[in-house]
């Protein structure tokens, strides 16, 4: 019998299958370890076969199986063959999602914690009358256990010593045994609220269950209920027998939800995702592949859970642009989903309050099944937003970062013991430091990015490489003291906040105070618990939360996300406003909504607030068509980076003149086509360029083949070059 093998080998050149003589009890699936060259490596076996076309004597044969199980189900086996289909990506690359890292490299092993059970028929009288007078701790040891009780060892050594401990086993009065310990994630604890489904959702749940071919659409406002509809369906999955899948797209919406589910289905939940310590992650993964845990919550890795026989798949926020990977390998959590959904004949889900224009295209041509929850579960009116013009405010003599609105908004919140939550997707104290002599800006000198200072360290930090440097007394090049800081972050708006409001709790939850092990769960989970209290933060904040007494929401800076140069600019504004939006008057009390902006007159802030998304939808779809930007067409960025930045522009004018002849042979599907350094032109010391590329739907595959098929002509040890459709980001 011969074993096909891919080894763990992170190399273009030998991403191949290679022929090994098998050994006894190999099955497909399994981790191997394997003789290759002068090393002993790991590999997978993804086939077995009679025979090889290589000569017996040029094979090698397999040295061992590492685990007592195969690591990889025959599902997740033909996801990679779809994913290297699909998208052109490395075997070992798609392999590695579906082992976790802690699993490949650090070889995690269970941990074992000793008990000793005590005799059912133990008597403290019968054993008390031989110790001697001065034995006092074996005295007190016999009269603290009891009959058939069990007791932590390490506990009993730690108050009685360990060689009365022993003493306990040598004479029979004890038996040692040992338990698996899970290493648990913490998340926030909730009490199991039961709530009565309204028609709307159940009518969704039965919809859903019912009919598994198309992927399901779910848009209800935010607070519209739509977690108890994703519960109810899951519930009626695991009644069958089944597992299933419940995705959020940021790491910090998993405590929550994590806490909503737990109390609901108990220990059958676990949790996936890179925020987990080793031991947590390692010891959740394997309660999902022994199948002790049937439900698995997690942010995007989540989706290549070893679970069998899923019943359902949910994606919640689907809009997100987390779901899409941006570094290797490239992926989109949606069409692993929906070959998941398929393979088991299972319902697909994909919930959201401000949908992604594709997704809403694709429920309006009828590809997706379209579900609309159009009131608040509570039947609470949606919170007033009221537009600030801040140029307006800067006029009347206001130069403060807050509007006089919002001030007076967030005195009254404090006055009746409230909660309020300010929005500003920027971290950091300010976002560049500039001298007001010369206009040096500081840098990154790995990154051609400005540097964010970070007053509580008072560091420069670059936010791409992470890269610190000591905060600027003086200009580097002209001597100037008149040092400038650029546009404000959440630690400025944190200090503010403090000086108006001295005697207020002020959080805040960013990627720089959520660096830590659980600290996340600490955040959220003294803000559940303060009254009054402020959290500041970024999109962490944005979307997903549930705070019954958060009554006024302030988006500090509205317009931050508007002015990329990015075609989904608008669309992204409006889903991140909305959403934040959305967290204010979620349970009896009225919630208001405080916008500043510097272009109240922009038609976004019309549909946000009116919560129109489907004026908004008509608004942007037609502008997409008649520009011919996605999902009328599709962009193609072929992104190549090196060390070398002649070497890496020499390669990228390479596969730019050989894309050239298929753009002339087919011009009339091309929209767009040009070669450009990257918006960010140097990240970690590598030079950056790319293709870019619009295409016509219709003919896009086949192009998209001949690409790939030009990108794999130019591969090289000194480039990477990745290809990206539709990219999220495109600087």
């Amino acid at each position: 019998m011969i074993a096909e093998v891919i080894v763990d080998v992170a190399n273009s050149e030998v991403d191949k299958i290679f022929d090994y003589i098998a050994i006894p009890d190999v099955s497909i699936g399994d981790r191997v370890l394997v003789p290759f060259g002068r090393r002993t490596i790991e590999g997978y076996v993804i086939n077995l076969k009679d025979k090889s076309d290589l000569p017996k004597d040029k094979l090698k044969s397999l040295i061992s199986i590492i685990d007592d199980y195969p690591i990889l189900l025959p599902e997740l086996l033909d996801l990679s063959y779809d994913m290297i289909t699909r998208n052109h990506l490395r075997f070992i690359d798609c392999l590695r999602l579906m082992v976790p890292t802690q699993l490949r490299t650090k070889h995690m092993s269970p941990i074992y914690i000793a008990y000793l059970k005590i005799d059912d028929n133990y008597n403290p009288d019968e054993h008390i009358v031989n110790i001697r007078a001065n034995a006092k701790l074996r005295r007190d040891m016999l009269l603290y256990i009891e009959a058939g009780k069990e007791y932590l060892r390490s506990e009993l050594n730690k108050h009685f010593g360990r060689n009365n401990v022993e003493k306990l086993l040598s004479i029979g009065i004890a038996t040692m045994i040992t338990k698996h310990k899970i290493r648990k994630p913490n998340s926030i604890v909730l009490e199991n609220k039961f709530i009565q489904l309204n028609d709307e959702q159940r009518q969704i749940v039965e919809s859903v269950l019912c009919n598994p071919d198309k992927p399901h659409l779910v848009f209800g406002v935010t607070g519209s209920g739509k977690t108890e509809v994703y519960m109810n369906i899951i519930d009626n999955v695991i009644k069958q027998g089944k597992s299933a899948i419940m995705l959020v797209p940021e790491i910090s919406l998993t405590p929550q939800m994590m806490g909503v589910f737990v109390a609901r289905f108990g220990d059958n939940v676990a949790m996936l995702h890179s925020g987990l310590s080793d031991g947590e992650r390692f010891d959740e993964w394997q309660r999902i592949r022994s199948g002790d845990a049937k439900i698995v919550i997690g942010a995007r890795s989540a989706i290549f859970a070893p679970l069998t026989n899923i019943g359902a798949i949910i994606l919640d926020e689907e809009h997100d642009s987390s779901y899409k990977s941006e570094s290797n390998p490239r992926f989109l959590t949606h069409d692993v989903a929906k070959f998941r959904a398929q393979y088991n004949k299972c319902p697909l889900v994909l919930g959201s309050a401000t949908p992604s224009l594709d997704s809403f295209q694709c429920a309006m041509k009828g590809e997706y099944v379209l579900h609309e929850l159009t009131t608040r579960a509570n039947k609470k009116a949606m919170p007033n937003i009221s537009v600030v013009d801040m140029c307006k405010e800067l006029h009347n003599g206001n130069t403060n970062m807050f509007s006089r609105q919002l001030l007076e908004e967030l005195h009254k919140c404090i006055e009746e013991n409230n909660q309020a939550m300010l929005f500003l997707n920027r971290r950091g104290f300010s976002s560049y430091v500039i001298c007001k002599e010369c206009g040096y800006v500081a840098k990154c000198s790995d990154c051609d990015v400005s540097l964010v200072y970070h007053k509580e360290d008072n560091q420069l930090k670059c936010h791409y490489c992470n890269k610190r440097y000591k905060a600027l007394d003086a200009c580097p090049q002209c001597h100037s003291t008149y040092i400038r800081m650029g546009a404000i972050g959440t630690q400025r708006v944190v200090e503010e906040l403090q000086s108006i409001f001295p005697k207020v709790k002020i959080l805040r939850m960013d990627n720089d105070t959520t660096q830590t092990k659980d600290s996340l769960v600490n955040i959220l989970d003294e803000f559940s618990r303060t009254k009054p209290c402020i959290l500041v933060g970024t999109q962490m904040i944005a979307k997903g939360h549930d705070f019954p007494d958060v009554t006024v929401v302030g988006i500090v800076d509205a317009d931050m996300s508007l002015h990329f140069s990015d075609y989904r600019a608008v669309e992204r504004t409006f889903q991140l406003i909305t959403q934040v939006a959305g967290r204010a008057g979620r349970s009896s009390k009225a919630g208001k909504v405080i916008l500043q902006t510097y272009t109240p007159k922009h038609y976004v802030y019309k549909y946000i607030k009116d919560y129109d998304y489907k004026g908004f939808f008509d608004k942007e779809i037609n502008l997409r068509e008649v520009t011919q930007f996605p999902p009328f067409a599709k962009i193609i960025r072929i992104l190549i980076s090196g060390e070398s930045d002649e070497l890496t522009y020499s390669v990228a004018i390479k596969i730019f003149d050989d894309l050239k002849n298929i753009r002339m042979r087919l011009d009339k599907d091309f929209i767009y086509f040009a070669l450009m350094r990257s918006p960010v032109s140097r990240i970690q010391n590598k030079y950056r360029y790319q293709v870019l590329m619009r295409i016509k739907i219709d003919n896009s595959s086949s192009i998209l083949d001949e690409i790939y098929h030009v990108v794999n002509r130019h591969q090289n040890a000194k480039t990477q070059i990745f290809v990206e459709q539709n990219p999220a980001n495109m600087s």
